[in-house]
């Protein structure tokens, strides 16, 4: 996955879910600047990127 897809898929939650920024990197990966580093080129881990979409999917699963 590329690290663009990522940010557009936690971009799109987080407009869904209003839920912010460091909220989310703080929830799902226990990092409250994620989202804003990713924002800024950070290249995440292969593991994290998989953890990330993991988390989307299951909340998305529920959200039905």
């Amino acid at each position: 996955m590329q690290p663009m897809h990522l940010l557009s898929r936690i971009q799109r939650h987080l407009r869904r879910t209003g839920t912010s920024p460091t909220a989310f990197g703080r929830r799902v990966l226990g990092d409250p600047r994620f989202v804003h580093d990713l924002r800024n080129g950070r290249e995440p881990r292969i593991a994290t990127e998989r953890r990330i979409h993991a988390w989307l999917d299951a909340y998305e699963e529920t959200a039905r």
